[in-house]
């Protein structure tokens, strides 16, 4: 900025600079000049450069605590850009130091000051502190009060106190419902959230969202999905970003590729560019629905990419069988890409669940310290512990287990004995079978692979006597299932079911692919050679 523009400038045009300024330098500039001709001591001057240091974009709040500590007379509007400043930057100690203050330089906080100090209580006890102030100046009429408390008492596990303070409240609008929804569904309360989203007044699209992300955020996907339906038939769609995000998480984890396909055609048709969230959830939701290209298409168009969509397309073209193609993106990764990350090395090992990649995984397994400081997981500890099983080098996985820092769970166990019934390994599969059920009485699948390991073996009393085990301990039998979409109706597939109506149909083409897939196991092993 120009110094001699500036110092020529009359004093009405002082605000209309400030609401120009593109950065700290040139704030400081107007500040100095604010000084230089006397402007500074006018409080609405110095409320706004304060304001701009706090609150702005290009905020400095070391620079806006030094202005605001220099202020002979602060008002509610300058506490209030602090508390803004600081509570956006969770610096919590910071905002409750300037509200302390507040009584001592005899300024009444209002509702703003309380809107964001509340979202600064770091804990249940600090919080119900803040509430009673709010009583106490009568503040809890302003909805924004309301809606806060309500987030926050159920960040705090407080469900109940938060449902209490939204009955008493004879000031609630749209956003207060959607905060009580919201922290249902935070909470595990899905069926709560449901009635009270039923019982609100009037909808919008953020509470058709809290809802659909609440049904996502708790494995309710079809249940998210259905709500999306009904808000496509009421004809109020107007989605925001964050409810396509869940929509497309929903079809992904159910295989509802029509749907999914539908919010990408909204997606492009409504103008919306693929940012990082909805790009990386298209990714997510093709893969996992086995298309591939369409994956890679929108990974490739995607201006920009973090660790997080890298890894997403990694994990996708793993579980697509692409597994060359998954190791050379994370070549690409390691040259142009961000820094992988934990998750990005789940992906990646994963991608290696071949026997002729063993060598591999294990390499990528120890760069994974070495080169980028990442402490295994007991995830990259089940990927490894996995492949060894699946190749038959069940003892070695066994050493493994053995010699992880991290105390071994259920799925890595389970991955050992599964191991050892595809490969005959009966004399370590019963161990580790008699092991699971102690370590998980209750999971039904850990009897039905230790049944089958005595099937395999021809010891029919021992399998009758854990099926007698399981009646004894009340462990209902969970049936496998699959299910398929074909013209937005879903087809489920239990185990042994003879119900279908194309049943002849589909044991045909399932006789066809099993033939198909044995001679494509060939072809691949032969690859590797």
């Amino acid at each position: 900025m120009n110094k001699k523009l500036v110092s020529t400038i009359p004093p009405s045009l002082f605000l209309h600079l400030l609401e120009e300024c593109l950065g700290m330098r040139e704030l400081k500039q107007i500040h100095a000049s604010a000084i230089t001709h006397g402007l500074a001591r006018f409080a609405y001057i110095a409320s706004k450069i304060l304001a701009f240091c706090a609150k702005s974009e290009h905020k400095d709040l070391r620079y806006a605590g030094m202005l605001f500590n220099h202020m002979l007379t602060p008002n509610v509007f300058d506490c209030n850009s602090m508390i803004m400043g600081f509570s956006r930057n969770s610096e919590c100690d910071k905002v409750f130091s300037i509200f302390s203050r507040m009584p001592r330089l005899g300024i009444r906080p209002n509702a703003r000051t309380f809107t964001f100090v509340v979202k600064s209580c770091v804990s249940l006890s600090l919080l119900e502190q803040v509430h009673t102030q709010i009583v106490k100046l009568g503040n809890f009429s302003d909805v924004f009060v309301v809606s806060s408390a309500l987030k926050m008492y159920s960040k705090h596990g407080a469900i109940q106190v938060a449902r209490n303070l939204f009955d008493e409240s004879s000031h609630k609008n749209v956003v207060c419902w959607t905060s009580l929804i919201s922290g249902y569904c935070d909470n595990g309360l899905v069926n709560e959230a449901r009635n009270l989203f039923d019982a609100i007044p009037q909808r919008n699209d953020v509470s058709h969202s809290a809802m659909i992300s609440g049904y996502v955020k708790n494995g309710f996907f079809n249940e998210g999905i259905e709500l999306f339906h009904e808000m496509k038939i009421s004809g109020n769609l107007n989605p925001n970003k964050s409810l396509l995000v869940s929509v497309l998480t929903a079809c992904a984890a159910v295989g509802a590729f029509e749907d999914g396909k539908w919010v990408h055609s909204y997606i492009v048709e409504n103008g919306f560019t693929y940012e990082l969230e909805i790009g990386t959830a298209l990714i997510d939701f093709y893969a996992k629905c086995g298309f591939v290209q369409e994956a890679d298409h929108v990974f490739s168009n995607l201006s920009e990419k973090d660790v997080t969509t890298w890894s997403v397309m990694i994990l996708g073209l793993g579980i697509n069988g692409r597994n060359k193609q998954a190791l050379d993106l994370f070549a690409q990764m390691e040259k142009i890409g961000p820094k992988p990350n934990a998750v990005t090395f789940v992906g990646v090992l994963n991608a290696c669940n071949h026997k002729f990649l063993l060598d591999e995984a294990w390499r990528l397994f120890g760069r994974m310290y070495k080169v980028y400081g990442i402490l295994p997981s007991i995830e990259h500890y089940g990927c490894m512990v996995d492949m060894l099983a699946r190749a038959g080098r069940t003892k070695e996985a066994e050493v493994l287990i053995k010699s992880m820092p991290i105390k071994p769970d259920g799925a890595i166990w389970g991955s050992i004995l599964n191991g050892c019934l595809l490969n005959g390994d009966t004399e370590l599969g019963l161990r580790v079978g008699k092991l699971l059920i102690k370590l998980e009485p209750l999971h039904s699948g850990r009897y039905v692979l230790l049944a089958n390991m005595y099937a395999s073996m021809g010891k029919w009393e021992s399998v009758s006597e854990i099926r007698k085990m399981m009646k004894d301990q009340g462990v209902l039998p969970i049936s496998a299932w699959s299910f398929i979409e074909i013209d937005q109706i879903v087809h489920r597939f239990v185990v042994d079911d003879k119900s279908h109506s194309c049943l002849g149909d589909i044991y045909s083409v399932l006789s066809l692919l099993g033939k198909e897939l044995e001679d494509f196991a060939v072809a691949e092993d032969a690859s590797f050679i």
